[in-house]
């Protein structure tokens, strides 16, 4: 009897024990067994809501466009005219255009055509000499304007023309249109800049190098009399044979003796692809260093960025013990050579295929084939990301009328991001 009531009162105790340690079992086989390993993001909107941190696993690189093949690729953008076309530069002086489709063939003429050749009168003879950069007029689609960039030899100059679409045919530049915007005489082959975009405010921004060879030997980054080592501002909504460009009557140092009145920026060395973010309007800039830092600035109005006084956050030459670092504008980052030696600024990612990719700063080195995300909140880095290790001599970064992101190698193809199969993103919504 005694037996029998301690009995009773041990079963609901087992009970409790057992079915404790059922569900102690289901947790384990449900949980993974180890956290995830990936670098984050933080705090990263998606649908408006509020998010905990989102993880980027490592990704990387796929062909885009397999059978599309060319030597030199510098440079790859669109029209803004809602056509589909993609436009290839080519460093010899040739423009591609074909459709932006996964299942084009190969460059027949109805697919893959020669917008625009001047062969005749690049010189692409230097490693950074050629056709540089290509940029549409925001009223392409009714005017038929764009502007390219390239160097031109007998004397060495760099040089910024307008072309005009030809009527008959959309696909195909009119080669007699040429009007000679502005050009400036390079005191050597290298460091010649070559990017040129329209910002958001409708002007033309240019970028070029401080001439060339080594150190700045004539100090141009740091001479605001000259063009070269700045980020130019221009008007070019009215050009004319009589009138090729008027300056802005806010450009930051109008009406002074001492300056060009087309600086934007000036204390660069060699800004190599800038970009305009569509949603906040900020120019972001990749300059490639000397031997020790690369760096990535957000341009400023007048900001002056240090070169040949600093490199990175760094005084130049090392000898130097201290200089005035105050006085500039500090890059956003910098990186050194264990990671790389020659940066190629890219975009803000404002695509839609990888949604925790949105608003990140997607850049990389030409030696390494490093691919990073930076994302930036306006007043400081969140945190940065190493998404690729490619193994692509990075050229240049494009992007398509929807916001996606090529990647340009010496390998002579164009390469998209792709994530990793086996790791998926997942997105956990905070109550």
């Amino acid at each position: 009897m005694q037996s029998n009531r301690v009995i009773s009162n041990i079963l609901p105790i087992i009970a409790i024990v057992v079915l404790i340690s059922l569900g102690v079992m289901v947790i384990f086989f449900i949980l993974p067994t180890e956290p995830f390993q990936g670098d984050e993001f933080s705090n990263l909107p998606l649908d408006g809501n509020e998010q905990e941190e989102i993880p980027i696993q490592k990704m990387s690189v796929e062909v885009a466009f397999p059978d599309i093949s060319f030597d030199r690729i510098v440079f790859l953008t669109h029209a803004g005219d809602g056509s589909g076309y993609l436009f290839l530069v080519l460093q010899e002086g040739r423009i591609i255009v074909f459709p932006n489709n996964d299942d084009i063939e190969s460059c027949r003429w109805k697919e893959c055509a020669v917008f625009l050749d001047i062969r005749d009168r690049v010189n692409n003879s230097g490693n950074e000499e050629g056709l540089l950069g290509l940029a549409f007029d925001p009223n392409y689609e009714n005017n038929g304007y764009f502007y390219v960039h390239y160097t031109y030899s007998s004397p060495a100059r760099s040089v910024i023309s307008r072309f005009s679409v030809t009527v008959d045919d959309q696909q195909k530049a009119d080669i007699e249109s040429e009007l000679v915007i502005l050009q400036i005489n390079q005191p050597y082959n290298n460091h010649n800049g070559g990017h040129i975009d329209f910002g958001p405010d409708g002007y033309l921004y240019i970028g070029f190098g401080d001439g060339g060879n080594y150190g700045d030997p004539h100090g141009n980054g740091q001479n605001k009399e000259t063009l070269l080592g700045t980020i130019l501002r221009i008007d070019v909504s009215n050009s004319s044979n009589q009138e090729k460009y008027s300056v802005p009557p806010d450009n930051p140092f109008v009406g002074l003796d001492d300056a060009k009145s087309e600086i934007w920026a000036y204390g660069l060395r060699n800004p190599w692809r800038f970009s305009f973010d569509k949603e906040t309007g900020l120019l972001w800039v990749g300059d490639v260093g000397q031997n020790k830092f690369e760096e990535i600035d957000i341009i400023e109005k007048g900001g002056n960025y240090g070169w040949n006084v600093l490199e990175g956050f760094h005084c130049y030459p090392e000898s130097i013990s201290s200089c005035i670092s105050e006085e500039f504008e500090a890059p956003i980052i910098e990186y050194d050579r264990d990671e790389g030696c020659s940066v190629t600024g890219g975009y803000v990612y404002r695509g839609s295929i990888f949604d925790f990719l949105y608003g990140s700063y997607i850049y990389g080195d030409f030696c390494t084939g490093l691919i990073w995300a930076l994302n930036y909140d306006g007043v400081e880095i969140v945190d940065i990301t190493l998404l690729v290790n490619s193994d692509l001599n990075i050229s240049s970064f494009g992007e398509d009328e929807e916001g996606e992101i090529y990647i340009l190698s010496f390998d002579n193809k164009i390469y998209r991001l792709k994530l990793n199969e086996s790791v998926m993103v997942e997105v956990v919504p905070t109550p």
